[in-house]
């Protein structure tokens, strides 16, 4: 095993060579705007790799693995790969229409509140912040867990490591720094996960010798209609898909990207990745029954499942390999923390017109700042407590599966109100929470008095599909009784962050009377 303290300090010169990319390439930076949006400054190889590098966080090296491993084999592997793709063919059709409706906007929650109103924008909100940063957490919760694992290292001094670091370059250069990152980390980090997935096979004795261990260890696994797997992969696809369509990330991407047509092309062409890279990462998991003897119980103390790549990797590869891999895990979690530490700030900076006094830009843009170290400190702390990534990642993308529909649907339906948007989330939740397996959200709600005996057998495909259906449901049996909403309105009342506009102020003009209705609804 690699000593603790010379792998503590490869990832120091590895991340601070990242981090002093990132701050030479975005020395220009000269404004809020460029800050948080970078827009139209990404061209089509730009914006294609930043929507790979994006998605492609630590968490591919362990959930679907773990996936693969626990919940279901080849099935489950293909229906993670199947939802990582939903959401980018989702945003080749989203994306241009965003930039129609809203040409000047930065944020999800900003067209929220310009479409539905501020009670929907509050739900929005809570759910948009709440998912990427148990995101972030979860890829200091891998990265930390995958360190500790290959070198011994200890998990707060990896998570302290990366977070600090990757802030560094974050907070000084924003989304252009991560962008330019981004493009980097795709160029090495594509390739070097389909070599690895080769060589492990090649190492492990071939592709028969492989198929002959993990059919004696279950055949199940490798049966792409094994009904255990079926269903995990039913409603993780559905979990991913609707968590992808809440995350800023993209909404900033969408006006990062130089035109219509880049983006479309840009989302299509990491479809394609995102599928196979996921589908490689996730037969690790799979491979790992066939070889190594697994702590399978998320609850047990002995767990591994999580870590299943890397259990495997030692089988295959020598310490020195394995290392050099984790350090490959250091830039996946660096390219996906830079996205979640800048879009957190640019959810929150982009609302301060409302809240602050005609802030001009030197004040937004500190305060963007700060708020990326707010949020860096914050999920360090809880990355430290946490052990499933998965687990971690399910739970937000409950809120997601319950927001979606609502959400967007208002880019195309003139009759879709806040009341009814927001009736159909809080249904959607409801139910999800009713039926989610997991045990804080099922020991808080047991604890509430007669609650306990009226919670039905949880059941994650009910759970997800039932928050699905529900939010679409309520948010449809609004739609007749509403009056129509100007699509036209959202250009004219988003406007860019410090120009002078027909509000005077730079700020996000509304109607308060339409909105005064919105409320109504409730």
């Amino acid at each position: 095993m690699i000593a603790p303290t010379t792998a503590l300090a490869t990832a120091a010169l590895v991340l601070g060579a990242l981090a002093a990319l990132g701050v030479y390439y975005s020395r220009e930076v000269d404004s809020v705007e460029d800050y948080l949006l970078a827009r139209g400054s990404a061209d089509g190889p730009r914006t294609t790799a930043t929507l790979v590098a994006s998605v492609m966080g630590v968490w591919i090296l362990l959930s679907p693995a773990e996936a693969g491993a626990v919940f279901g084999g080849l099935s489950a592997v293909l229906g993670y790969a199947v939802g990582e793709a939903l959401p980018m063919l989702a945003y080749a059709r989203l994306g241009p229409r965003i930039r129609e409706l809203v040409p000047a906007g930065h944020s999800l929650t900003e067209y929220a509140l310009a479409r539905y109103g501020p009670a929907m924008y509050v739900f929005v909100l809570v759910v948009s912040v709440f998912y990427m940063f148990v995101f972030l957490a979860a890829e200091l919760t891998g990265i930390a867990s995958a360190m500790s694992f290959v070198a011994g290292v200890p998990r707060w001094q990896t998570a302290v490591l990366v977070g600090g670091v990757v802030l560094a370059y974050t907070a000084y250069g924003g989304l252009r720094a991560s962008i330019v990152t981004d493009t980097v980390q795709t160029v090495l980090l594509v390739p070097l996960v389909l070599l690895t997935g080769v060589g492990a096979v090649a190492a492990l004795g071939g592709p028969t010798a492989v198929h002959s261990h993990v059919v004696a260890a279950d055949p199940t696994l490798l049966d792409p209609t094994f009904l255990t797997g079926l269903r995990f992969g039913v409603w993780v696809a559905v979990a991913i898909l609707g968590a992808e369509l809440v995350n800023q990330s993209w909404w900033q991407r969408v006006y990062a990207a130089s035109d219509p047509a880049t983006l479309r092309r840009g989302f299509h062409i990491a479809a394609v990745v995102n599928f196979l890279l996921v589908l490689v990462a996730g037969l690790f998991g799979v491979l790992a029954r066939g070889y190594v003897d697994l702590t399978l119980d998320p609850a047990a103390a002995g767990y591994d499942g999580s870590v299943a790549f890397f259990v495997l990797l030692q089988e295959a590869f020598p310490d020195l390999l394995v290392f050099a891999v984790a350090l490959l895990a250091l830039l996946l979690v660096s390219s996906s923390a830079d996205t979640l530490f800048n879009a957190l700030a640019s959810l929150v900076t982009a609302d301060l017109p409302r809240v602050l006094s005609d802030p001009d830009d030197r004040t937004l843009t500190v305060a963007a700042r700060l708020l990326t170290v707010v949020v860096a400190v914050a999920a360090v702390s809880v990355s430290l407590r946490a052990r499933s990534v998965l687990q971690l990642f399910l739970l937000a993308d409950l809120f997601g599966v319950a927001t979606m529909v609502p959400l967007l649907s208002g880019l195309y339906l003139e009759r879709v109100r806040g009341g009814g948007a927001l009736a159909g989330g809080v249904a959607g939740l409801a139910v999800g929470v009713a039926w989610f397996p997991n045990a804080l959200v099922r020991g808080t709600l047991t604890a509430v008095p007669g609650l306990a005996g009226l919670l039905p057998t949880p059941d994650f495909l009910v759970a997800f599909l039932g928050a699905l259906a529900v939010s679409t449901a309520v948010t449809a049996a609004g739609v007749p009784f509403a009056d129509r909403f100007d699509l036209d309105r959202l250009d004219r009342d988003v406007r860019r962050l410090g120009a002078n506009d027909a509000t005077g102020d730079g700020e996000l003009a509304t109607d308060g009377g339409d909105h005064q209705t919105d409320g109504g609804e409730l």
